[in-house]
């Protein structure tokens, strides 16, 4: 039985087998030793589909060691953290609100054509006061497991994300607690398949470096060389992205905000059974093999003060 994978266009197949060390030859038997893995793992249930573990692969280059525990932690971090990481309903009127005022997307043309997928946060467009972070990060993490499934750019290229914060306020910046942050930190360098190769900030407000500084020490030294901060020149943002790859909104050519909502409602809609069945999936610590993760110590808000006071 091969893979039930997408095949990759011929550009996307040279970047997998150039740079993640992708080989087809040898991809079914790859997939084969990761199931096979998984299957001993008493206390971890995951999807088992080629497509969705594939993106574990690619993601962690075909370092199986690595595939291993960044699943793991995916899981282990959704069933402990399910505010945070188990969507289950993006059916739900709050979160169909949020994703409506446009202000998380993904664009539909890639970086230079072929490159890594560009996502926008555009933090000033959702209302503090009816909406917190969390909901919003919770749309933004439906849009990544999609991405996970169906978006080989983002797969095999990574992602490239803007945060536009203008018309954004303190206030949208203080609901973000150190321990919010570490969870995202950790979430997004060591469970999440999908790799960010770049994360630019524009129209940075009062309040930002605060934030900003409590960010940086929780981050790999790897990533904190991909952090950008542009404060309003958005000419520094077009020399690393150029404009034609921004949306019409901005003076681009990627899609309008409006078009690029209606199309991911369409998917959201196709998804909701996808999503529903996320509650059946994750871990039992108390069949993990060997020691338990201590949670307190990764996420403790003593230990997270202790990693900010560092730098």
């Amino acid at each position: 039985m091969s893979p039930q994978i997408r095949p990759l266009s011929p550009e996307l197949q040279k970047v997998a087998k150039e740079q993640l060390k992708e080989d087809p030859e040898r991809l079914e038997a790859d997939l084969q030793a990761f199931k096979t893995w998984i299957e001993q793992q008493p206390h971890l249930n995951p999807r088992m589909d080629d497509q969705f573990l594939v993106a574990f692969l690619r993601g962690c280059k075909y370092s199986l060691e690595r595939a291993k525990s960044k699943l793991d932690k995916y899981y282990t971090l959704k069933t402990k953290y399910p505010d945070y990481f188990r969507i289950t309903n993006t059916t739900d009127s709050k979160f169909r609100e949020i994703h409506q005022t446009g202000a998380i997307i993904y664009l539909p043309t890639p970086l230079y054509e072929n490159g890594p997928r560009i996502g926008i946060w555009r933090m000033g467009l959702v209302p503090v006061e009816k909406y917190t972070i969390l909901e919003c990060m919770q749309v933004a993490q439906a849009m990544q497991e999609i991405a996970i499934l169906e978006d080989d750019y983002a797969n095999v290229n990574g992602l490239v994300f803007i945060m536009d914060m203008k018309g954004a306020t303190a206030a949208h910046l203080f609901q973000m607690t150190p321990s919010m942050a570490k969870k995202f930190t950790v979430f997004s360098e060591e469970a999440l398949p999908l790799r960010l190769k770049a994360q630019h900030f524009i129209n940075t407000i009062t309040g930002f470096e605060q934030l900003f500084n409590m960010f940086k020490p929780m981050m790999s030294k790897k990533m904190q060389s991909r952090l950008f901060v542009h404060g309003n020149k958005m000419e520094l943002l077009t020399e690393q992205i150029p404009l034609k790859y921004l949306p019409e909104e901005y003076g681009g050519e990627n899609g309008t905000t409006q078009e690029i909502v209606a199309a991911m409602e369409k998917k959201l809609d196709e998804y909701a059974d996808f999503f529903q069945e996320n509650a059946n999936f994750g871990t039992d610590e108390s069949l993990r093999p060997g020691k338990p993760i201590d949670f307190e110590g990764l996420f403790g808000v003593e230990g997270s003060f202790r990693k900010l006071n560092v730098d």
